[in-house]
């Protein structure tokens, strides 16, 4: 067994980073979110993160690592879960407003979506992110989560973004599911930062998002039938990629309002097939 080692990382505020699972075009989001206010997370919000297994602190971000020497020796990825599981009942905390990027604001964060059964976004991106994680480290490369439990509240974006350009990413990379109405709406897509506002939002994340696309894609998962294109979706309105300094993707794996979809993110078989998928995909972009 390889040892583990949890280091802290500062959290910094002023930016924000992904809150999507939009049903449709750029600037939509279905995820919900309570009665703005400009108040400030309180000391219960969930903090940057840990390695895998998940610690039970809120207030600390982690890196892991294994010693295995591998291709991902001396790089660094930083895994953003999307939500958290406790953000529906912190309106407050949740709803005031950061900065987004591109001279916008948007609310902290956000509920995210669910299955029409009620198998919750957040429990879906959390898990699907610690196992891509595990994947990852047992490869020798060092694993940077922006949550560390799926009970905590946030962090807000812009903290999850700081973690990412603190962290000096070779990549970055958010999980969400989406959660359009239409129950026959299907396939992952890949959302980018475009136009670019840095070098690193230029080819380095088209090269991320292209690597990460196709090896979904190889996997055995369709693009979406209805947002983006081939699999790819330019966006200017999520505040991570806006924000990011480093190479940065947001996944978004399926609809889960679709009830094939919604099936295989609510096993455990399926999860573990997403994730299979987005961990070869980064090593692959690590070693290209």
């Amino acid at each position: 067994m390889v040892a583990v080692r949890a280091t802290t990382l500062p959290v910094l505020t002023g930016l924000m980073l992904l809150t999507a699972c939009s049903g449709g075009g750029a600037g939509a989001s279905s995820s919900a979110a309570a009665p703005s206010t400009s108040a400030a997370p309180s000391s219960s919000a969930q903090g940057p993160a840990s390695s895998a297994p998940p610690l039970p602190s809120s207030s600390a971000a982690a890196t892991s690592s294994a010693a295995a020497p591998a291709v991902g020796s001396g790089k660094v990825v930083v895994l953003d879960p999307g939500h958290n599981g406790g953000n529906a009942s912190h309106p407050g905390e949740i709803n005031r407003q950061v900065p987004a990027g591109r001279g916008h604001t948007k609310p902290c964060n956000t509920t995210g979506t669910s299955t029409n059964s009620g198998y919750p976004e957040h429990a879906f991106t959390f898990a699907v992110a610690q196992e891509v994680g595990n994947a990852l480290a047992a490869k020798g490369i060092k694993v940077v989560y922006t949550r560390t439990n799926d009970s905590g509240v946030g962090p807000c974006v812009n903290e999850r973004a700081q973690i990412g350009n603190n962290a000096n990413a070779d990549a970055v990379v958010s999980i969400h599911a989406d959660g359009s109405t239409s129950p026959t709406a299907h396939g992952f897509h890949v959302a980018y930062s475009s136009p670019p506002l840095n070098a690193a939002q230029g080819e380095p994340s088209m090269k991320l998002a292209r690597t990460m696309r196709d090896g979904m894609r190889d996997d055995g998962f369709p693009t979406s039938t209805y947002i983006g294109s081939a699999g790819l979706s330019p966006r200017n309105d999520l505040g991570g990629l806006n924000l990011s300094t480093r190479p940065a993707v947001l996944v978004e794996c399926g609809n889960m309002r679709n009830a094939d979809e919604a099936a295989q993110m609510s096993s455990a078989a399926g999860r573990q097939h997403y994730a299979q998928a987005i961990a070869q995909a980064i090593e692959a972009y690590l070693a290209g």
